[in-house]
């Protein structure tokens, strides 16, 4: 049943693999849209915030670590791309209303296209990443092999928030406004800007909860400490998250029968 329900969805997103090409081109440059530098914004943003995150919290936390700026930057980068998917999957199909009312494909195509527009941006600024690891000195290890398999779990993760919240909006529109004040909270409660030792050890089982605690901690131990994670964990991390995808998949697909009578 679950094997031919699985080669049925691969079947029909394959049969309109054109329509969802255009989707995936149509959310990446829209994102730049009648800007003046266009895609040069991929690099920019944040690199701002990186500057001001560099000259504030180091004082605000009394940090001491090596290469801060380092330390931040290689947590920074998959939190902004987990925070664009999940902020722009959510409005992905209300704001395609007046499609969905028109034209049959599957609707699945669009958190996909959304997801995977931010993951081609992610892989963009991946440059600015590995620039600043070579330029200060820290380098690249062999660790690095690893690197693709928590992108892959962090991708994973993340079409299945996009699966979920998508369809949860057209149905309360309120949603879409709560996951900001929730992103935001989610930023601190990952250890992005500070090290995960500064987490008193009673909060801590509360912190391990959240996947992104464990996927921000991935991509830190990979490129800046230059140590392999744990694989065990790595592998029932990847497993918690194909859950999560299935389960996001499930809501979805309950959803969609109505979204455009909702619409």
């Amino acid at each position: 049943m679950w094997v031919g329900e699985i080669m049925k969805i691969f079947k029909e997103l394959y049969n309109y693999r054109e329509f969802l090409k255009t989707s995936i081109k149509k959310e990446f440059r829209g994102k730049y849209k009648k800007s003046f530098l266009g895609v040069l914004w991929s690099f920019l943003n944040p690199l701002f915030q990186l500057l001001i995150y560099a000259l504030v919290f180091p004082f605000i936390l009394k940090s001491e670590v090596d290469n801060y700026i380092v330390f931040l930057i290689v947590a920074l980068m998959p939190w902004n791309f987990f925070n664009m998917t999940i902020l722009q999957s959510a409005a992905s199909i209300v704001t395609n209303g007046g499609i969905i009312k028109k034209v049959y494909f599957p609707r699945e195509i669009l958190p996909i296209s959304t997801a995977t527009s931010n993951l081609l941006n992610f892989l963009i600024t991946g440059i600015i990443v590995f620039a600043a690891l070579l330029i200060s000195g820290v380098g690249i290890g062999p660790s690095i092999i690893v690197l693709p398999i928590i992108v892959l779990i962090q991708y994973i993760l993340q079409l299945g928030l996009a699966f979920i919240f998508s369809s949860i909006t057209v149905y309360v529109r309120d949603v879409e406004y709560l996951l900001n004040v929730f992103m935001m909270l989610m930023f601190y409660l990952c250890p992005i800007v500070y090290s995960a030792n500064m987490i008193p050890s009673k909060l801590l089982p509360l912190f391990k909860l959240n996947p992104m605690f464990h996927i921000i901690g991935y991509y830190r131990s990979i490129l800046y400490y230059k140590e392999f994670p744990n694989m065990l964990n790595v592998f029932l991390l990847f497993i918690a998250c194909v859950g999560i995808m299935i389960v996001g998949y499930l809501i979805f697909r309950k959803c969609k029968k109505r979204f455009a009578e909702e619409l």
